[in-house]
Order: C-alpha cells, then structure tokens, then sequence
C-alpha cells in the first residue's frame, strides 16, 4: 500500500505541472493588462513600466513561464496585486471555508443521493422510483446559478428561515451547501439505483433470502457494500467537482471561499490569484482521489490484494 501511495504521489507531478503550463498560457494570451486595473486609464508610460518591472510582466512567455515554475518550487505562488499579500496566504485565509462548504455539500448530497438510490433499486419502478430519478434529472440538468437563485427566493427572502449571504454561522451554509449538493445527490442517486440492481439480482442476495434473513439486513449488510464501489468513485468525484466548482456559488451567497476569491482575481485581473486557486483545486482534486483509491482496499478486499 505504501508503494502505491508513493507512486501515485510521483505522478501528481506532471498532471500538476500540466496544470501550471494551461493556467499560464490561457491567462498570458487572455486580453487585457493588469496594470490598467492598478493605475487606470491616466497612468504615465513611466509609471506603467515601472509597475510591469516590479510584478514581472515585461518578459516574455517562456521567460515568465520559468520564472513562475521556479518560484513555486520554492513555495512562492506570488504576490496578490490588490492586497500586496502572498498569495499562499490570501489562500490560506480563504480555503477553509470552501473545504467547509463542500464537505457539508457532499455529506447532505451521500444522504440524500444514497437513500433516494437504496429505495429506488429496492421499489423499482414505484411510484417512489419513478419520482426520485425524475428529481434526480432535473437536479442534475438544473445549473447551480437557478438552484440557488431559487433557494434563495424561497427560503431568504420569502419564508426568511435562513440567512441570504454570509458564511459565520451553520444557518449561513445551508443555502450554498444544498445549492452545490443537489447535482452530487442526484449523481450518487442514479449510480447507487444502478449499481444496487446489479447487485440484488446475484446469486448471493437469494442465498441469504432463502437463509431467512431480513430485507433490511441483506440490503445493508449484503447488498450495499457490495454496490459501494463505483458509488464511492462517484462521492470521490463529485467532491473534487464541489471543491473546484462552487465558484458561481460562492459569489451568489457571498461565501468568502476560494470560489469567490478567484471570481473577483478574474475580475480585477489578478493572474497570481487565479494561478493559485486553480493549482489549489487541481491539488485537493487529485488528492481526493488517492483518498477514494485506497478506501477502495478497505471495502474490497481483493481491491487490497493488489496493492501488496
């Protein structure tokens, strides 16, 4: 297992440095100059290179490409225009609430998506069944702008039961977190439906009808954790997704997260911001992925015979 730890870790390298190369060339050939956000419209031609020597925007590409690779092997992301912060830092201060979010995202999304999926696969082609993947397409089609626009009508500004914006308390993170959730629910729904019918039609799911043991019994303890594993795939996934993909989100319900720090950096033209957010997602992504490949030896185990 170890092994396979290390090698996995070796290969976040290139998909990372990947990552660095398409985020820089899209922002360098992005139009617009930084430094007309910085000193407007009036700045002087002396002024203007002044400031383009001292954020090293006067090289060329490749020039500034290496630049940019060295200085993130020495933990250097660059510095934030608008706050003269290190970015890292500006990061730091914002990625916990995203970690929050999406966290609290994919456990009401595990909730829902699991259940919805059990009884649908145990009742199919209910009334229930019928009705739940029916609101698992539409959760799913439905973009998160309309999901939240939505919550938001309804429960801020007509019912008033929770808060519109502002993330400091746990009413706070209700709204955004089901806004990002619904679309994960609706994806863990189907997979488990489809992955729990393959299972309940086995030769061993009969075996332990015909042992006399409960249908809730065979469902949890035969039937679900042999379905687990592509819905743990789908969970893995659909938490990289909310971590990178709360941005609109996060600047509807104005999350102080990383989301709404990179839309404002887009904005202002704040390429070291952006840089780095993007790295920080891609990052979490590809560990969050290990993390579901090894749980994977811990639900099967012949999963974890291959990892010796």
């Amino acid at each position: 297992m170890t092994k396979y730890i290390l090698k996995r870790l070796l290969m976040l390298i290139p998909v990372m440095l990947g990552v660095i190369v398409i985020v820089f060339s899209l922002l360098y050939i992005t139009p617009g100059d930084p430094i007309d956000s910085l000193l407007g419209d009036d700045a002087t031609p002396e002024a203007v290179e002044q400031m383009r020597e001292q954020l090293g925007l006067n090289g060329g590409y490749f020039q500034r490409l290496f630049s940019y690779i060295k200085n993130l092997l020495h933990g250097d992301l660059g510095i934030c225009y608008a706050t003269k912060q290190p970015v890292m830092d500006r990061l730091m201060q914002t990625f916990p609430n995203s970690l929050k979010l999406a966290g609290l995202a994919v456990f009401l999304s595990v909730i829902i998506g699991l259940t919805m999926g059990i009884i649908s696969a145990v009742k199919q082609y209910s009334i229930f069944d019928n009705i739940a993947m029916a609101l698992a397409m539409v959760g799913n089609a439905m973009p998160n702008f309309w999901q939240g626009l939505l919550l938001m009508l309804l429960f801020a500004l007509h019912l008033h039961w929770l808060p519109a914006t502002g993330f400091t308390t746990w009413k706070h993170m209700i709204l955004p977190a089901a806004t990002i959730g619904t679309s994960s629910a609706a994806a863990i729904a189907r997979m488990t439906r489809s992955s729990m019918l393959e299972v309940i039609r086995s030769d061993y799911i009969v075996t332990a009808r015909a042992k006399g043991q409960s249908e809730l019994l065979i469902t949890v303890r035969h039937a679900l954790k042999n379905a687990l594993i592509p819905v743990v795939t789908t969970i893995g996934m659909q938490f990289g997704h909310l971590l990178g993909g709360a941005v609109l989100t996060e600047s509807i319900f104005a999350v102080p997260g990383v989301g709404k720090l990179m839309v404002d950096a887009i904005k202002a033209r704040n390429y070291p911001v952006v840089q780095g957010g993007v790295l920080m997602i891609a990052l979490g992504y590809s560990l969050v992925n290990l993390l579901v490949d090894i749980l994977y030896a811990y639900i099967d185990p012949r999963i974890r015979s291959q990892y010796k």
